[in-house]
């Protein structure tokens, strides 16, 4: 996957529970008849807890091992909170009710703890010292500062963090003094490099050159030596992407990503001092992340295996893998060691359950689930588990999907359906609890989230099918979706319809609009409408990977005719489908007045069109809140126009 797809994906979503052969479709999951599984308002799927684990690359266990740090929307706004391991018990360590605050790490000695937030969506994410009195300094003060964190220095005395400060389009690298807070150069990136890792020793620097989305390289920086120049490690005819995971814990080889040798990404080991170079992990899938403990004795992977990720660890004494006890069915991820590794607290989700913080005790295997995401008012017996379903597209290729059906769902009770699509260019429907699906498909509607040619997760050839065709055969795709469900005796064929964000709100619009025919309605959340315009004033933080967004979707200086010709806006004359519009007025990406516009010309056509605007939101939803409005509004818009009289009855 680019940084492009990653960036603009919208902030969903999907599940995946079992394979489905090729163009079967599953029998039916429905034990009881849908007059028996009540309907519930979108609060009551949206009153769950989201719970996210401290950075893989700080401390999520405090420094005497007694609290992990987690980010928590309780409150309905994201902010840190310290858990008691023992008991479960959380406790707030900021208060922000409006701007979502996440957790990244405590500090290494001290109870002191690093968090970030924008502010309203903007995605101008500033990094703050949360101090043990409570109160937050602010370590990347500017208006238009964006800063990520990347490490502690070897001592632990350092916070390093890169920031836009000096150009907007680079980061540098800054150590800032965990006392005084002072900072100074530690890498200044004057090409615009996208930043991969530090080694744990902090001599190390791995940086990305995102060439196009299929051809990168990784340039090592020796942090020691008197001119810490950029020096190329992959050099290499033809399309081959690398990427950086991590470095090894005891700062002798870079960990990295190359789909060199097949189909999906390897993780391979490059020697820092010979250069020579070994495979690591080798899989039929990609590889989605190797991460170490504090030690580097354990290694944890993962694999993106057809929508859902198999997470392994390893002790790296043994070669054996590690001994878990029995846990509670669903994806396991954000695993973090304690400091003394004889713990590890992870996260467990599912179709039907949010995630929730897990602790394990190594030794012996004693297992405590410490969070309750799911609002006690619904069950998981009530949700509907996820099944991974393939169909022939147009053309006979074959397009991998998940698929939500309703309870009760049947020849003699046919249901409306929705195709749901992804965000990116380049994303993946996959398996995780989406409070907005179960809410969808509780009040009757079918869901199909289509993997369509371009998605990530299914191989590099399938990957590069839609370069520089978007809105073409990637959208037959989803077209071929609608009639796949069409032809299901279960599904209402009079009753499609299609919903989106970010790419897939494009998506959603560019099929009312150049497919009129094909769906009978159509919801766009945060969607580009305008690619001439979205292209020309993407934020200049994306400069690490311009030249790949442009060899993807075509340079605006040379392809805005094709941009143009794609570009829901300026055919909007062709929309007769009522059509929902979703959008943040912080929204750096796709601009308020994209879908301002598209809302206008619809309205124009005289065709029924409904607009939501959230003034606190950004590009994806941050605030429960708004979450739950958005939902509502889904359901409404479909309840009248989808299923028309009968939701009348």
């Amino acid at each position: 996957m680019t940084h492009f797809m990653k960036f603009l994906a919208a902030t969903s979503l999907i599940a995946v529970a079992a394979c489905q052969p090729a163009g079967d479709t599953p029998e039916a999951s429905s034990p009881e008849p849908a007059a028996a599984i009540a309907q519930y308002d979108a609060a009551t799927f949206h009153q769950t807890t989201s719970f996210g684990m401290a950075s893989s690359a700080g401390h999520a266990w405090s420094a005497d091992d007694s609290r992990i740090l987690i980010s928590s929307d309780e409150t309905g706004v994201f902010n840190a909170y310290a858990v008691d391991p023992g008991t479960g018990e959380r406790s707030a360590l900021t208060n922000s009710e409006t701007n979502a605050t996440f957790a990244i790490s405590w500090f290494p000695e001290d109870d002191r703890v690093l968090v970030t937030a924008d502010q309203g969506g903007n995605e101008l994410n500033h990094i703050y010292v949360r101090e043990l009195d409570g109160r937050l300094a602010d370590l990347t003060p500017g208006d238009n500062v964006k800063a990520q964190f990347i490490g502690w220095s070897p001592d632990g005395t350092d916070i390093w963090i890169a920031t836009n400060e000096r150009d907007q389009a680079a980061f540098d690298i800054y150590e800032y003094d965990t006392l005084s807070y002072e900072s100074g150069y530690v890498f200044e990136n004057t090409d615009a490099l996208q930043i991969g890792d530090v080694s744990p020793d902090g001599r190390w620097l791995a940086l990305v050159r995102n060439r196009t989305s299929a051809d990168s390289d990784i340039l090592l920086v020796d942090l020691a030596a008197e001119d810490p120049a950029p020096q190329l490690i992959t050099e290499h005819e033809g399309n081959i992407a690398y990427g950086v995971y991590t470095f090894t814990p005891d700062s002798r080889s870079l960990v990295y990503a190359t789909d060199e040798h097949g189909e999906f990404n390897q993780a391979w080991t490059y020697d820092l001092a010979s250069g020579e170079r070994a495979p690591l992990i080798e899989a039929d899938w990609d590889v989605s992340f190797v991460t170490y403990s504090p030690s580097g004795r354990y290694r944890v992977s993962g694999i993106n295996a057809d929508a859902r990720t198999e997470v392994s660890i390893v002790d790296t004494e043994t070669g054996g893998a590690v001994d878990l006890p029995e846990l509670p069915a669903g994806e396991l991820g954000s695993v973090r060691f304690s400091r003394d590794e004889s713990r590890i607290a992870f996260m467990i989700d599912s179709s039907t359950s949010p995630s929730n913080l897990h602790v394990v005790d190594l030794a012996s295997q004693d297992h405590a689930q410490l969070t309750n995401a799911l609002n006690p008012a619904i069950s998981e017996a009530e949700m509907v588990e996820a099944e991974v379903v393939r169909f022939e597209s147009f053309d006979g290729l074959e397009i991998p999907g998940i698929l939500y059906r309703p309870h009760g769902a049947s020849a003699d009770n046919p249901v409306p359906a929705l195709v749901w699509v992804h965000g990116g260019p380049g994303g993946q429907s996959r398996i995780g609890y989406s409070a907005t699906i179960q809410h969808l498909v509780n009040h009757g509607y079918a869901v199909y989230a289509a993997n369509n040619r371009g998605s990530s997760g299914y191989g590099k050839t399938f990957f590069h099918m839609d370069d520089r065709r978007h809105g073409e055969e990637d959208l037959r795709d989803i077209v071929a979706a609608g009639d796949w469900l069409r032809e299901q005796d279960w599904v209402r064929d009079d009753q499609v319809g299609v919903i989106g964000g970010s790419y897939g709100g494009y998506m959603t619009a560019a099929a009312l609009t150049f497919h009129p025919d094909a769906f009978d309605v159509g919801i766009n959340i945060f969607g580009v409408t305008n690619w001439v315009r979205t292209l020309q004033s993407i934020p200049p933080w994306w400069e690490s990977f311009r030249e790949a967004l442009y060899d993807e979707m075509g340079d605006p200086a040379t392809d805005a005719e094709r941009h143009r010709a794609i570009s829901p806006l300026f055919h909007a004359e062709n929309i007769t489908k009522p059509l929902l519009v979703i959008q943040g007025a912080n929204d750096p990406r796709v601009l308020q007045v994209e879908s301002d516009e598209l809302v206008a010309a619809v309205e124009a056509n005289g065709v029924p069109v409904e607009y939501v605007l959230f003034p606190d939101e950004g590009h994806g939803f941050r605030r429960r809140e708004n979450r739950i409005t958005a939902s509502e509004a889904y359901v409404a818009f479909l309840d009248e126009y989808l299923k028309g009289e009968e939701a009348a009855e």
